[in-house]
């Protein structure tokens, strides 16, 4: 015998099945969202670290020196020094123009002498020539020897060749002979100069190369010298100026 059902029936049976809850799973994405939100956290902490770890570290700044109880006389021998510096290489200048004009000088009697010696290339007939004719050459060779001398172009010992008739100083020669011999005098006279000037200005830029290196060996030693942050600084034994240009630090 079948017992039909009523719409009421039906309805209650339909609300006595259990509802399924999302509830489960959304507690579970919670937890997987957290467990990632950690990982995250720990791999950045750890690549900071290694970062960190990884980069060199600067030194430590320079720290300020004592005050150094010789600073004065470095000041004061670097002063000396620069007074001194600048007097060589003044001298070192002038010498410099020393040489160019002895070499102006050496250049312009060296083309005159050449000058003369083309001159003197063309033949002289010789003849018989009077006394008073050869009494003439000699004084005008002791005229131009004397005025050269005078200006300069030759010196006393060449000078005294010339009046004492020694050597190549014939006075009986031609004019014009005489002429090329007393400018070829003067070109050797010009260059002797020339020399001369030339190892003055050698000398020169030696002593002012010499004072230019102790001006720069001072300034350095009395430049402040910054050490590391942490260590201290010794001075030497008393400095003195007469001492080789040294780094007189010492730094533990």
């Amino acid at each position: 015998m079948r017992v039909r059902e009523t719409p009421e029936a039906g309805t209650a049976a339909t609300r006595q099945r259990p509802e399924i809850s999302d509830e489960p799973l959304e507690k579970r994405m919670f937890i997987v969202e957290t467990a990632a939100t950690i990982w995250m956290v720990l791999l950045i902490a750890v690549a900071a670290a290694t970062a960190l770890f990884a980069v060199p570290r600067r030194p430590a700044r320079p720290g300020a020196l004592p005050p150094d109880p010789q600073a004065g006389e470095r000041a004061v021998a670097a002063e000396r020094a620069a007074e001194l510096s600048r007097r060589r290489r003044a001298e070192w200048e002038r010498a410099q123009e020393r040489v160019d004009a002895a070499w102006a000088a050496f250049d312009a009697a060296d083309r005159d002498a050449r000058r003369v010696a083309a001159a003197a290339a063309f033949p002289v007939f010789k003849q018989r020539r009077t006394r008073t004719e050869l009494a003439d050459r000699e004084r005008n060779l002791h005229r131009m020897a004397t005025a050269a001398c005078r200006q300069r172009e030759l010196s006393i010992a060449q000078l005294n060749e010339v009046l004492a008739h020694r050597g190549s100083w014939n006075p009986r020669r031609h004019p014009v002979a005489q002429e090329a011999a007393l400018r070829a005098a003067v070109r050797e006279h010009r260059f002797a100069a020339y020399q001369a000037a030339a190892e003055q200005e050698r000398l020169a830029w030696q002593k002012s190369e010499r004072a230019a290196a102790t001006l720069r060996s001072l300034r350095a030693e009395a430049r402040p010298v910054r050490v590391p942050a942490g260590r201290d600084v010794h001075y030497e034994q008393q400095w003195t100026p007469a001492r080789p240009a040294k780094a007189r630090l010492a730094v533990r």
